[in-house]
């Protein structure tokens, strides 16, 4: 399966949200008082593949800070997850590159959550090298400040990878057994390796034990680069116990589309100190089978990029994996 070279749509660019001025003006008016001055200027977020508000606010005063919002009636699985994303914030490191907490509220029906704003952007596609570079040297301070995560982060009552593994990251096996219909457009040299693919997704749960804690969902469009170069992890509502070379494999996707040695990155990086030597395989093969087979969901009205994303994902993950295994 050959992948596009790079998606359609860049990563900067797939959110559909509200503008600051469609949110309801009683929620406007709490968070400028909860400010402490009016809100002067505000932009919205266009990476991402929810349809929250978000947005960095400046206010007369001279803040500025970053906010999400989302509706407790229509988007309450939103509301859920930045509600968790505070929490998680709140007790992780201070020093680590993540954008500390504010405050909460709950006004006119929404939940919002207030971060210090990061002055970044999103990577480009193809990676940079200085933003890569950047974003593995902030992805080392992570992995290693949590691999003996701070009992406050523990108290929260965090997953394992492992078992996120088996309910929705097995898809492979699912397919094998017919159950779920081979993704369209996989090749038939590929087909023929079904077997090989479920049985590598079947090492993942097994490699994924462990007491560190990964951020989950390492993606191009959860780092932030800012004007000094340096980067900054965000969105981190998915935090759960597991090895931290399957973020890096997760976040690798995007390098091995841009032309470069992913595998070498991979080696290379002190998260993956700790994989099994086919522990980025048995990674590569969950994400391909997760991504394109929910790429093939019906389309979210609120996020129109998503299905295309997921299925450029999969295929991109398929194609690194064929490389390493040698299926030509």
């Amino acid at each position: 399966m050959s992948a596009s070279p790079l998606p359609l749509v860049p990563y900067g660019a797939t959110a559909v949200r509200p503008d600051w001025a469609d949110l309801p003006a009683e929620l406007r008016t709490a968070i400028s008082a909860r400010l402490g001055s009016r809100v002067s200027w505000a932009t919205t977020a266009g990476g991402g593949f929810t349809s929250g508000f978000t947005g960095v606010l400046d206010t007369t005063a001279g803040d500025r800070v970053f906010v999400k919002a989302a509706c407790l009636a229509d988007q309450r699985h939103l509301s859920d997850w930045y509600a968790r994303e505070a929490a998680i914030i709140a007790a992780l490191p201070p020093d680590l590159p993540v954008a500390r907490p504010r405050w909460t509220l709950t006004a006119a029906g929404y939940f919002v959550i207030c971060l210090d704003a990061v002055d970044g952007r999103t990577p480009a596609l193809p990676w940079h090298p200085a933003d890569l570079t950047a974003t593995l040297a902030a992805y080392a301070r992570v992995a290693q400040a949590l691999r003996e995560p701070p009992a406050a982060l523990v108290a929260l009552g965090l997953p394992q990878l492992a078992d996120l593994l088996r309910s929705d990251l097995s898809w492979w096996r699912e397919i094998v057994d017919g159950q779920e219909p081979i993704p369209p457009g996989m090749p038939a040299r590929l087909r023929d390796r079904l077997p090989e693919l479920a049985a590598l997704e079947g090492l993942m749960p097994g490699y994924a034990l462990g007491s560190g804690l990964i951020h989950c969902d390492l993606r191009l469009d959860n780092v932030l680069v800012d004007r000094a170069g340096s980067a900054w992890i965000c969105d981190w509502n998915w935090l759960c116990f597991g090895p931290a070379w399957f973020d890096l494999a997760g976040l690798l996707v995007t390098v091995y589309a841009s032309g470069l040695d992913a595998d070498r990155v991979f080696a290379a990086h002190p998260a993956a100190r700790d994989a099994p030597a086919d522990g980025l395989d048995a990674a590569l093969a969950a994400l391909a089978g997760y991504w394109l087979v929910r790429a093939t969901a019906e389309p979210v009205a609120d996020s129109p990029h998503l299905r295309a994303h997921q299925r450029w994902s999969g295929e991109t993950a398929l194609a690194w994996l064929a490389a390493r295994r040698g299926w030509h």
